[in-house]
């Protein structure tokens, strides 16, 4: 499968919420990614393939860190690599502005989600009781992004 990875505009909230839709229980309206989208500090990344949209990645950036706001992949593009090929294509241009921290909250019961971000390179640095609506738990995970003269300098 040719997996094309690019940049999100505003134009793309709808397609966004609809996938986002089928991949969370609390899914956001496509007026919160249009909010996201707006600000300049907002990086969007998509990966398409010949059946369109497969997932994307929204990470906001404050000087040389980075959140992950959300990741989704489409239910039928999952265990595909899109998940994968977001990541490094997200990971590649935080480096290429400069961050050298990416941080993100996972539910610790979203195992698949866990096993991701752990092959990601990823690891616990918090967790955060009661975060989701539903009373989960979320753990903080952090990586340092490689040349970023943070990765055991």
């Amino acid at each position: 499968m040719s997996l094309q990875v690019e940049r999100i505009s505003v134009a793309s909230a709808a397609r966004l919420a609809r996938v986002h839709a089928r991949s969370f229980d609390r899914p956001w309206p496509e007026a919160e990614f249009a909010s996201l989208l707006h600000m300049p500090s907002t990086l969007g990344l998509s990966v398409s393939t010949g059946a369109g949209l497969a997932g994307f990645v929204l990470v906001r950036i404050a000087l040389d860190e980075a959140e992950i706001l959300t990741i989704a992949v489409n239910p039928d593009a999952r265990r595909s690599g899109v998940g994968r090929t977001l990541m490094a294509a997200m990971e590649a241009s935080l480096a290429d502005s400069g961050v050298s921290r990416v941080f993100l909250e996972v539910s610790t019961q979203n195992t698949a989600a866990r096993a991701l971000y752990e092959r990601q390179g990823f690891s616990r640095v918090g967790l955060r009781r009661g975060y989701y609506g539903d009373g989960t738990d979320a753990l903080v995970l952090e990586k340092t992004l490689p040349g970023s003269g943070q990765d055991g300098a």
